[in-house]
């Protein structure tokens, strides 16, 4: 008895030695990089996973990478309806004499929301910057302030702005803006939540003042990488060379963030080895198509006693080579919806899991509205559930 007992024992120690063993073997691990840039974050853009880190909450000054910030509140305005990207956009003095990176705005000059956002986007124009800050907010004060309060939404700890644009702060005893790597690359997600940037972003070459002014992108990885489509340089002599880059390949999307290169060569080819080395381990898995249907959710005081799910959005998700089988979708339904329900309203989500964490999710939404019913139409649909309950209950 005692033998068996001490056989089943080394069985099962044996088991999980094997299961360990393979364990580690199939887990995939993050190469040393060896990078040069003091810090850098690796995140995979649609469930904000972080892939690789280098001193990822280390405070550092972002330049020009600042304007990310700056872009996300002005595409919050447009979405908002508090601005248009038609709208034309006044340069005062002040917004004029910034220096650094400059389209060089004239006092009284006026450009259109959309060509100043070409300009901050494209040739980082810090002008054009303080010209929509004050378009928006009233001055650049009130705009930083908003740029503040959206970073302690976003849950960026570490970061502080004092400007608009990234420029250095001259006055002794002023502190200029800092953030870190991580930071970066959540308001990078944010921003990306606004795919119309990335026509802005992603342009190589593009001109103002009816041909006067050139463009041509500080981000050279948008020319030279697969799928580069975003989002930002920077540099100054104290922050060094720091980039903010995404790319989208066969259905994934990442986003890499490298502060205080060496030089611009190390901050573009860092860029590109953190990018390839996510594209190459990863797979893209499709959950589901905009528009699918999904099922049927009842509606309490509606002239229909159901109304459809569909999926919002597309859905995909990016697991690592050979560990698709890991992926879970779960799905969660409103058991009952009040008319009146208007198509696009909310009324359930699929969640995807991988190991017990959230890798993606989409609003599922009504597929067509449903309008309250009247006191006649009440008392039909409830004579209807009255005597279908009673068939089925006999």
């Amino acid at each position: 008895m005692i033998l068996w007992r001490r056989s089943i024992i080394s069985w099962l120690f044996l088991c999980l030695l094997i299961f360990l063993i393979s364990q580690s073997v199939l887990a995939v691990e993050v190469p040393d990089f060896n990078l040069e840039s003091e810090s850098a974050v690796l995140m995979d853009a649609r469930s904000g996973r972080i892939l690789y880190e280098k001193n990822p909450h280390q405070q550092k000054p972002p330049a020009s990478i600042t304007k990310i910030m700056t872009m996300l509140l002005t595409m919050e305005a447009i979405e908002e309806g508090r601005a248009q990207l038609t709208d034309k956009v006044p340069t005062s003095e002040h917004a004029a004499e910034m220096g650094g990176s400059q389209i060089w705005l004239e006092p009284g000059e006026e450009m259109t929301l959309k060509e100043m956002l070409k300009a901050i986007a494209i040739v980082s124009a810090n002008d054009a910057c303080v010209a929509v800050a004050e378009y928006l907010y009233g001055t650049e004060e009130e705009f930083v302030r908003a740029m503040n309060e959206k970073a302690e939404e976003l849950g960026m700890e570490n970061t502080y702005f004092k400007n608009t644009n990234g420029l250095p702060i001259t006055e002794e005893g002023e502190e200029g803006n800092y953030t870190t790597a991580y930071d970066i690359a959540l308001m990078s997600r944010e921003l990306l939540k606004y795919p119309q940037i990335l026509e802005y972003t992603s342009t190589w070459i593009d001109h103002l003042r009816d041909g006067d002014s050139f463009l041509r992108n500080t981000n050279d990885l948008v020319r030279f990488y697969e799928g580069a489509d975003g989002l930002k340089t920077g540099y100054t002599v104290e922050a060094g060379f720091c980039l903010s880059a995404t790319a989208s390949q066969r259905g994934m999307r990442f986003i890499t963030v490298v502060m205080n290169a060496p030089n611009s060569k190390v901050r573009f080819g860092e860029t590109r080895e953190l990018l390839s080395y996510a594209f190459n381990i990863h797979q893209a898995i499709d959950i589901i198509e905009k528009g699918v249907e999904v099922s049927q959710v009842d509606v309490f005081k509606g002239k229909s006693e159901r109304v459809t799910a569909i999926a919002a959005e597309d859905l995909t998700v990016s697991v690592i080579k050979g560990e698709e089988s890991e992926v879970k979708k779960q799905i969660w339904l409103d058991q009952e919806v009040i008319a009146p329900i208007n198509a696009g309203d909310d009324i359930g989500e699929i969640i995807v899991i991988k190991n017990g964490e959230q890798i993606g999710q989409v609003d599922l939404v009504a597929a067509e509205e449903v309008d309250q019913a009247n006191l006649f139409e009440l008392i039909t649909l409830l004579l209807k559930k009255f005597i279908s309950n009673l068939i089925n209950y006999s």
